[in-house]
């Protein structure tokens, strides 16, 4: 099985394939059900036993029990062009969907990782100069050629665990051509791997250290210079924006929000992961994500719950940081706001391509289910990116991005953690990398 799963390359296959005797497939199918999935709908997970999918030419062409499926009137006429395998003792899910990445650095922050066991915060760090301003020479001085690698790389090792669609920011350059030269490097990695890449332009991550003094002419940076360039060459999907003491104030934000806008780029938000922030005057833009949100106040989460703007738990980053708290993920969740799950893979504060790993970390420190993880970093994730038509969920006509692992139960990829147990990442039908 391993052999046959251990499929290079990422290209669609020319045979159609037979997924057959699944033990578990999750399907993330909910009959009439539109839009991210909210309160108990996220539990709703489209379970079927004994399952079988069919693909075909990239995409899911019939999903059900392995007994319908091999009626299937499509499969008794190609059935000779099929390529089976049998999946007992497996569970297969759709991809993870992660909508929380920064690929894009030079090297660990080791550093930082020292200092923070020794006593140092978070904001301590930063103010010394480590943090996310220690990113920055590494990617200035680095090439494009580099950064692509880094980035694959990066995508590579995602996938190793089912990870098929990401999203990937800049940030870590800070000025005008190094942040151009983040966004060019994720698009040639894009370009390289079999996977969705949604390239996000980060520039307002902290101002850098030139600005520091003066940040509001880094912001008309941002706004005049950066973001115009970017929606001209269409270099990013998302503006982002981190929302802190210490990063970027709510006017400031505001004010980059409106930009990208006015540029015809879509944005999300990086807010209340180390202090309370009103999400309200934000609310106008029409952020496709709301990330941490460690410190939401409960009067924002009713308005959120009212909205099909994306709560994103990162808590791969409260976990490394130590914070000794995490995002009210169950009060979200029970006021009916749509919330997904993600990686924050960085050098600083979440070095995990694992996206078992965050799920272990939400079911056992957040209190989500199982199927409430699931659900939100596969078909919420892909919500949180705007690609909910496509990605998932495994549908009759959504593209076949798919994990496979050899275990019998879904709850047991949350329960394993610090292994992977992922056998097969598939991708527009074809079996990715190594398993």
């Amino acid at each position: 099985m391993a052999e046959r799963l251990a499929k290079s390359g990422g290209g669609v296959v020319s045979s159609p394939i037979l997924l057959h005797s699944i033990t578990q497939l999750v399907t993330m199918h909910l009959p009439a059900h539109f839009g991210p999935r909210r309160g108990k709908a996220l539990a709703e997970i489209g379970l079927i036993e004994d399952g079988a999918l069919l693909v075909s030419g990239g995409k899911i062409a019939s999903v059900g029990t392995t007994r319908d499926v091999q009626r299937d009137k499509w499969l008794k006429q190609h059935g000779k062009n099929v390529v089976e395998l049998d999946c007992r003792g497996k569970v297969v899910i759709p991809g993870f969907v992660d909508s929380h990445t920064h690929p894009v650095f030079a090297r660990p922050r080791l550093i930082d990782f020292e200092k923070r066991i020794q006593g140092a915060t978070y904001a301590e760090i930063g103010e010394a100069g480590g943090g996310i301003r220690a990113s920055i020479d590494g990617v200035r001085q680095a090439s494009r050629k580099d950064l692509t690698s880094i980035a694959l790389n990066a995508f590579r090792e995602m996938a190793a665990y089912g990870t098929t669609t990401i999203e990937a920011k800049s940030g870590y350059g800070l000025s005008q051509s190094s942040e151009i030269k983040s966004l060019e490097a994720i698009r040639d990695a894009a370009n390289q791997w079999p996977g969705t890449v949604v390239p996000t332009f980060l520039g307002a991550h902290v101002p850098p250290p030139e600005h520091k003094k003066d940040p509001d002419r880094y912001v008309e940076s941002i706004i005049e210079e950066m973001i115009p360039e970017i929606s001209r060459r269409k270099l990013a999907k998302y503006v982002d924006v981190f929302c802190e003491h210490g990063a970027f104030t709510p006017e400031q934000t505001e004010r980059i929000l409106e930009a990208a806008v006015a540029s015809q780029l879509e944005v999300r938000v990086h807010v209340c992961q180390l202090s309370p922030s009103s999400l309200q005057p934000l609310l106008r833009f029409r952020p496709a994500s709301f990330d941490h949100m460690d410190f939401v106040s409960d009067d924002d989460i009713q308005a959120l719950a009212k909205q099909d703007t994306v709560a994103t738990f990162v808590p791969g980053a409260n976990y490394f940081l130590a914070t000794r708290s995490y995002p009210p993920a169950r009060n979200l969740i029970d006021a009916g706001v749509p919330v997904a799950l993600a990686t924050d893979y960085n050098p600083g504060s979440s070095p995990t391509a694992s996206m078992p790993m965050i799920l272990s970390i939400a079911c056992t420190q957040m209190k989500m289910t199982p199927a409430e993880a699931l659900a939100a970093s596969t078909i919420n994730g892909a919500h949180a990116l705007g690609l909910a038509e496509t990605k998932g969920s495994l549908e009759p006509g959504k593209d076949a991005d798919l994990a496979i692992f050899q275990l019998e139960d879904y709850r047991e990829i949350a329960y394993w953690f610090g292994a992977n147990h992922c056998v097969g990442t598939m991708i527009s039908g074809a079996f990715a990398g190594e398993s």
